[in-house]
């Protein structure tokens, strides 16, 4: 078992910056790719950035690249997306998510275990 818990979320203004972190315990941290996908209310849950095992390879989707940075820290157990320049459609609870896989993975059914979330919501 892996658990993840995420933190960083909150409200902020349009064009500001969030880092949200995911503390993962259990299994070893680098046996696993990890994720983070976000829901916003009445949508599906979609993909946002993934890393592979070394953090050697990352997965961005297109509505977030360039404005968010995906990153993971072996030695602490974490992994953390550093968010730029956000828009009030970033709005949604972000989750991080782990699988065993040495590349990541941009489809949610792909990840085996997942954090609880943390709200982002940004004001326009």
């Amino acid at each position: 078992q892996v658990q993840l818990v995420e933190s960083g979320g909150g409200l902020v203004q349009a064009g500001g910056s969030l880092r949200l972190s995911c503390a993962a315990s259990g299994r070893t941290f680098s046996d696993y790719a990890m994720g983070w996908f976000r829901q916003a209310p009445g949508r599906l849950r979609e993909f946002v950035a993934a890393i592979s095992r070394s953090g050697g390879m990352t997965y961005y989707a297109d509505s977030v690249k360039g404005r968010f940075t995906i990153s993971r820290d072996n030695a602490e157990n974490t992994v953390s997306l550093q968010m730029n320049s956000l828009k009030p459609e970033d709005t949604a609870v972000y989750y991080c998510a782990a699988v065993a896989s040495q590349g990541p993975r941009t489809s949610s059914y792909a990840y085996d275990y997942w954090g609880p979330g943390t709200q982002v919501t940004v004001s326009s």
